[in-house]
């Protein structure tokens, strides 16, 4: 870029008569280029004085523009298809298939369905945004505060649908099981995650949190088990359970907060419909109830599963931060932070476990 600029100034100084002025920004110029051309430096003209662009500036330009498109994805939010993909690649390598685990495989899966859950996380942005729900109080400021524009934020969901396609037709291809059998249930996690809010949109019509309960719960957890063995043990689905009333738990909190100005928007959501009590008492049943399990889990059949009982105290936190409204816009996060915690210490809980709860590896 220095070098150019060099060009340019001894083009023009050749054409014109040499003022003053101009003899001076020729030399200056040339000093810039016999230095390197750092991008520091001003450049006179006319006798006034104009900072360059620096390389340091345009990296910085770069960087930040990387870091919104990355915060657009909602990273927060990455724990609920993340966690239960790690549960059920965990479960494959307990099961009688063990040998034919394959870390390829996981990062492939992982990537997959990591993409898509990103993917539904834009397409959120877009629709709420579009059908008037995302406003000055909205906690996804995206597009609200036109930090990326609608056009930027529909070639990031069509680039991430594309990608995790791509991420599927490897996995397809490296994977033991049918591709039928990996399909149905790809495309299927695919199709929920932009019929959420785009076309039908089952968030508006509050079949939101049952798309949310099946899709990051049993449906990640066995697609996860069946790429690594090829084969499908519907009891592996037992195990999401756990995993996935932690996830609505992040919804609901979510849907609760924002009640007010979805109905004014005029979408229906469960926590509309069931009102602000009743919504508190579903919450603390969704953030306490995986508790009891692995309570039960821990007597039963392994002192592991007390593990997660850790993130006990926090979980108290986030119920009593739900129940005042000062406090109730960071319980989503906090949720979503719980979920991450809570789920890794149960996934080492199975890992280490010498005998699982109600899991028979069989082949079908």
């Amino acid at each position: 870029m220095a070098t150019s600029l060099s060009e340019c100034s001894e083009q023009q100084e050749v054409a014109a008569p040499a003022t003053p002025a101009a003899t001076s920004a020729a030399q200056l110029l040339r000093q810039r280029h016999s230095n390197g051309g750092t991008g520091h430096e001003t450049t006179a003209l006319n006798g006034k004085t104009a900072p360059a662009i620096s390389a340091n500036d345009y990296n910085s330009g770069t960087f930040m523009k990387l870091k919104t498109y990355l915060l657009a994805l909602r990273p927060w939010s990455l724990s609920a298809s993340l966690v239960p993909t790690l549960l059920g690649s965990a479960l494959a390598y307990r099961s009688q298939w063990t040998a034919d685990f394959s870390m390829l495989t996981f990062f492939l899966t992982a990537f997959t369905v990591v993409t898509v859950h990103c993917a539904g996380n834009v397409v959120n942005t877009y629709f709420d945004f579009i059908k008037g729900i995302d406003k000055q109080k909205a906690d996804d400021r995206t597009l609200v505060d036109h930090i990326l524009t609608k056009d930027e934020v529909v070639s990031l969901g069509a680039i991430l649908y594309l990608a995790g396609c791509g991420g599927f037709v490897l996995l397809a291809v490296l994977s033991p099981a049918k591709m039928e059998h990996l399909a149905l249930i790809y495309f299927g996690g695919l199709s929920s995650s932009f019929l959420y809010t785009g076309g039908i949109g089952f968030k508006y019509i509050a079949l939101g949190d049952l798309v949310i309960l099946i899709l990051f719960g049993p449906i990640s957890v066995l697609f996860a088990f069946m790429s690594q063995t090829g084969h499908v043990d519907w009891t592996t689905m037992g195990y999401a359970i756990p995993l996935a009333l932690n996830t609505e738990a992040i919804l609901h909190s979510n849907n609760t907060r924002d009640a007010e100005s979805d109905g004014k928007a005029g979408i229906v959501t469960l926590a509309i419909l069931i009102g602000r009590t009743a919504s508190h008492v579903l919450y603390a049943m969704l953030l306490f109830t995986p508790y009891s399990l692995f309570f039960i889990f821990g007597l039963k059949y392994s002192l592991w599963f007390l593990l997660p009982l850790i993130t006990l105290p926090q979980a108290f936190q986030i119920e009593k931060r739900f129940r005042d409204e000062q406090t109730m816009h960071v319980v989503p996060k906090q949720t979503a932070k719980l979920n991450f915690f809570f789920g890794i210490l149960y996934i080492i809980a199975c890992c280490c476990a010498q005998q699982l709860p109600t899991f028979v590896s069989r082949k079908h």
